[in-house]
């Protein structure tokens, strides 16, 4: 297994590289598996992906859970995607690191002045291209790889305005042989990454706050429920354990509770990939989700 983190400015040629790298594994002698993970899996517009922060930060938390899922299928997974944050090129090795296999990073060097007259080419033959403006912020933005950083390193770098990219380039070449090398106790060349102790609990502890947060909600849930079916209007759900009251000026649903529940629970595992951690104990979690439905009910019933 391995990860392989494509970089690179926006038009700057990572998608030919990502399919390059991929066709060359396929036919390499250990015919390696390769999934390619990229931005158009989602059937979402470029334009929308970037559209703003919290669009961009949706679109990195669906990206970082399908490479999440896929590590431990035994095939290399290749993310193609702008992958321009530091920080996010440092949770993906995190991940790699967790799932204890080979990483690295190709970076698709291009100038911008490349950038965005390929852009353009694009846009006047109507093919998928960046608003003008969304383009600017993103080469703005872009955090060159450097390889004495552990989560750039391995790093390969490609030049495709000047060589073009194929499958005789010989950053290709150096790459598969990498990716596809044997390794044993004399390999020098070929790092596996190795889970730590900190990732491994880091792992341990998400998979525990899940688990409170999906039974504190349910309890929550519960409670609504059984209020509203005591007979009567009711305008507030006590709670007790100091939580505040839930205030609501309608009857709700158990189809609508769950609605809310399920939309609170994947917003609080897309803010913490960059936001707040998760709750680790089930009262932080009761609180968190009496406060959004609080907010949903209120703006509702406004």
């Amino acid at each position: 297994m391995a990860l392989v983190v494509i970089c690179g400015q926006p038009c700057s040629g990572k998608s030919i590289a990502a399919v390059t790298l991929a066709e060359t594994l396929g036919e390499s002698e250990t015919k390696q598996n390769v999934r390619i993970i990229d931005e158009a899996s989602f059937h979402l517009d470029r334009n929308q992906n970037y559209a703003n922060m919290p669009a961009e930060k949706n679109l990195r938390g669906k990206l970082r859970s399908d490479v999440d899922r896929s590590v431990s299928r035994g095939d290399i997974v290749i993310v193609d995607s702008l992958n321009s944050i530091k920080g996010y090129r440092y949770e993906l090795w995190c991940i790699a690191r967790a799932a204890g296999i080979r990483y690295c990073v190709v970076y698709c060097d291009v100038d911008e002045a490349h950038c965005r007259q390929w852009n353009k080419e694009r846009s006047d033959k109507g093919e998928a291209s960046y608003d003008d403006g969304i383009f600017e912020d993103l080469v703005r933005r872009f955090e060159k790889p450097e390889r004495r950083n552990r989560w750039d390193s391995p790093l390969f770098e490609l030049y495709p305005s000047r060589e073009g990219i194929s499958k005789s380039s010989p950053v290709i070449s150096e790459a598969v042989t990498y990716l596809t090398k044997t390794v044993d106790s004399k390999t020098q060349d070929v790092r596996i990454l190795q889970p730590s102790i900190a990732t491994q609990a880091a792992r341990f502890s998400e998979a525990n706050s899940l688990y409170e947060l999906d039974r504190a909600t349910q309890e929550i849930i519960n409670a609504i429920v059984e209020q509203q079916s005591l007979g009567g209007a009711i305008s507030r759900v006590t709670l007790g354990n100091d939580l505040p009251p839930i205030e609501i000026c309608r009857p709700i649903g158990l189809p609508e509770l769950r609605r809310l529940r399920r939309t609170f629970v994947k917003l609080m595992g897309q803010s913490s990939l960059s936001g707040p951690p998760l709750p680790t104990d089930a009262e932080s979690a009761k609180r968190r989700f009496v406060d959004y439905l609080n907010r949903e009910f209120g703006g509702n019933n406004a």
